[in-house]
């Protein structure tokens, strides 16, 4: 699989805690942005939860040209089938 992700999270998370370690086991690269540290970051997060800062939201950008695909406390199957595109 190849494409990026990017998570946005909180250290307090235990849903983000649990999907980097289910991305980890698996070999999927990703980058973390903490949303606490990062006023921008909040504000994507809210865009796209209804105004709210919910974690972990996954940004998904396939690397075959797909479409961009934002999820919401995903699953680690939900986030391979993205990178599939």
């Amino acid at each position: 699989m190849s494409g990026t992700v990017t998570m946005y999270s909180t250290t307090w998370c235990g849903y983000c805690n649990r999907l980097k370690s289910q991305l980890e086991r698996e070999g999927i690269s990703y980058t973390e942005i903490n949303i606490e540290l990062d006023p921008a970051s909040a504000s994507f997060v809210e865009s796209v939860n209804n105004g709210n800062q919910t974690v972990p939201t996954v940004l998904v950008e396939p690397k075959s040209g797909g479409e961009q695909v934002v999820m919401t406390n995903p699953s680690l199957r939900q986030v391979q089938a993205a990178l599939a595109g």
